[in-house]
């Protein structure tokens, strides 16, 4: 199954991608990694994440790797460090990703979160990078919804693309506000880390709900990331059978009854509540 979401310029992009934190770390492990991001491709998980912060630019060397020759396969997105995010600096961080990519340009560019440059002076280094070529659109990551009403009102801000956010079964905070907003504005939600930090594959609830589809918890916690529209998921794989694992949980169908327990056991807040963060 393919499920697409789609940018506020028309752009589409399969629903669930491949995230890299952690992934180019461990040379022991390089061969895996490469051989289940290679996989992911094939399996239509194209939307690959990776920033110059992972392993110091390691994840992205590991990335260029495995898409040389398949650059056009594939929709390559990347993050710029906060203190890089300026006009003097971010051109100079692009091209080094780049070059550690191997690739001549980045579909999607994220200032990684908020730092101590002046969102202005950002979205002209953005722009500039864009009429530049060197990138196709910009976004943001970790940014709550007072910065992106802050952002929407700096020239050329309402040209941010997505905003990268910690979303999970158990992490539901930003379906109270700024995930609808970004809804109306047709702006993906990249949820990262989608399947928590592993107590949500615990879950009595989850494990038995997983048994009733033939799944694994897993799974489980990701369809339900997956099952709204404009939600757009990057959860690592680090070897070939758990990448094609999580291909398998587009397959999932929740009914009326798994819904109402997993809201009942995680439920949605009704409050506005800090972002979470990694």
């Amino acid at each position: 199954m393919t499920r697409l979401v789609t940018f506020a310029d028309g752009t589409t992009v399969p629903a669930l991608g491949q995230g890299t934190w952690m992934i180019g770390d461990d040379p022991s492990r390089g061969d895996a990694e490469q051989a289940a991001l290679s996989r992911g491709i094939d399996l239509g998980l194209t939307l690959i994440d990776t920033a110059e912060i992972y392993g110091n630019g390691r994840s992205e060397r590991l990335v260029g790797e495995v898409i040389a020759g398949r650059r056009d396969e594939v929709f390559l997105v990347s993050k710029v460090r906060p203190e890089n995010a300026s006009e003097l600096k971010m051109m100079l961080s692009c091209e080094k990703s780049l070059e550690r990519l191997g690739a001549d340009r980045l579909d999607l560019y994220l200032l990684h979160w908020e730092g101590p440059i002046p969102i202005e002076e950002t979205v002209e280094a953005f722009q500039e990078l864009v009429d530049e070529g060197l990138i196709v659109r910009w976004g943001v990551s970790n940014l709550d919804f007072d910065a992106m009403q802050r952002l929407e009102q700096v020239d050329n801000g309402d040209l941010c693309a997505a905003n990268q956010l910690l979303y999970h079964l158990g992490s539901r905070g930003i379906e109270y506000d700024l995930m609808p907003w970004m809804q109306s504005r047709d702006m993906p939600v990249m949820a990262y880390s989608p399947l928590g930090r592993g107590e949500i594959l615990q879950h009595p609830l989850v494990m038995d709900i997983a048994n009733r589809h033939g799944a694994d918890p897993a799974q489980v916690a990701l369809a339900f990331v997956l099952r709204q529209d404009g939600i757009i998921a990057i959860p690592k794989a680090s070897s070939v059978e758990h990448v094609e694992q999580n291909a398998e949980a587009l397959e999932i169908q929740f009914d009326l009854e798994d819904l109402e327990r997993l809201e009942a056991a995680f439920p949605a807040p009704t409050t506005a509540t800090p972002l979470d963060m990694i």
